[in-house]
């Protein structure tokens, strides 16, 4: 008989909805899963960045740099708004540092495969990849860069940033896959996470599955939550989480780091 499958739960783009997250950790718990990666941006369009970061220093066995997580503690940036400076303000002390200096990529063996996990591209957490990029968009993903090392180049790459699940693969069997957002998915607004299973650290080909798991919440519970507590850009939030409509897209303010909602190219489970 065989030995069982490993699995490791992947996280993304949690954006301070706490109510998600939990939501979502109680799912992962429920499966037995004990092993959790998250992808980055903690912070940022929701109210309680500093309980979802507490959380996820608690729960993650990995944590990564997202592009949120790198701009709104940055002390030397200029470009402020109420929003910004509110999100900011609900940092608890050190978290912003906690933040910044999160690593930007982590690589490991699962199945035969080489397995590597960021927030957004692989030569910056600011640079956007989405669906329907081009070839040379795919393949510069798989590449190593400054910021990645000069490690054995992966052939499975997950990513967030986008908040559109999608999966890829092509003729060399490279597989692209972004995990979408727990906190602030567009489209479908439920939160969604990605469970890879598999054998860690074995690099002798096996059994290998990608699943993306959709986990309804309280959505209006956090709703009133981020209104109790006089958080900016409420508008936006609620066309975001009740509808999965980006905000750009209700001649609403979008400012840096927002995320303009492209098609799904396929749906996710």
């Amino acid at each position: 008989m065989g030995r069982l499958l490993d699995r490791v739960a992947l996280i993304s783009d949690v954006h301070g909805n706490l109510t998600a997250l939990e939501a979502v950790l109680a799912d992962i718990d429920a499966r037995g899963i004990t092993r959790i990666f998250n992808l980055g941006d903690y912070v940022g369009k929701g109210p309680r960045g500093r309980e979802v970061i507490d959380v996820c220093q608690a729960r993650c066995e990995v944590n990564l740099l997202g592009n949120w997580d790198d701009f709104l503690p940055d002390p030397t940036r200029t470009y402020d708004n109420e929003a910004l400076a509110w999100w900011l303000a609900q940092l608890s002390p050190g978290q912003g540092e906690w933040l910044r200096a999160l690593p930007f990529s982590y690589d490991f063996v699962m199945s035969g495969r080489r397995v590597r996990l960021y927030h957004a591209s692989s030569g910056t957490v600011h640079k956007r990849v989405r669906f329907d990029h081009d070839e040379e968009e795919f393949l510069s993903m798989f590449r190593n860069t400054p910021l990645t090392g000069d490690g054995p180049e992966p052939n499975v790459v997950g990513y967030g940033d986008t908040h559109d699940p999608y999966y890829e693969v092509d003729r060399e069997r490279r597989t692209l896959f972004n995990t979408g957002s727990v906190g602030n998915c567009m489209d479908d607004p439920t939160p969604i996470y990605v469970i890879l299973e598999g054998v860690l650290d074995s690099l002798e080909e096996s059994p290998f599955s990608i699943q993306f798991v959709r986990v309804p919440y309280d959505v209006e519970a956090e709703l009133a939550f981020a209104r109790a507590v006089g958080m900016p850009a409420w508008d936006e939030y609620v066309s975001e989480l009740r509808h999965g409509i980006y905000r750009g897209e209700m001649g609403l303010p979008e400012g840096p780091g927002y995320h303009r909602r492209p098609r799904v190219l396929a749906p996710a489970s």
